[in-house]
């Protein structure tokens, strides 16, 4: 799913957001109750249309809500 501005996808943003505020995948899929793969596949773009609730748990995971 590309954004309408940029052509930035969500993996992209979740990809990011993760490196801004230093954390490894691997500690990003366990805050967020997440498979390391399947956080993974979002950020390689191998899934490019997350579920809401997996956007969700990620956006808990990286503390910011649901601002994506």
């Amino acid at each position: 799913m590309k954004s309408q501005n940029n052509n930035e996808t969500i993996g992209d943003k979740i990809k990011q957001l993760r490196n801004k505020q230093g954390l490894t995948q691997d500690e990003l899929a366990r805050k967020s109750d997440l498979p390391y793969t399947t956080l993974t596949k979002i950020e390689s773009n191998v899934i490019t249309k997350p579920s809401i609730q997996t956007v969700m748990k990620i956006t808990k995971g990286l503390g910011i809500g649901s601002m994506i």
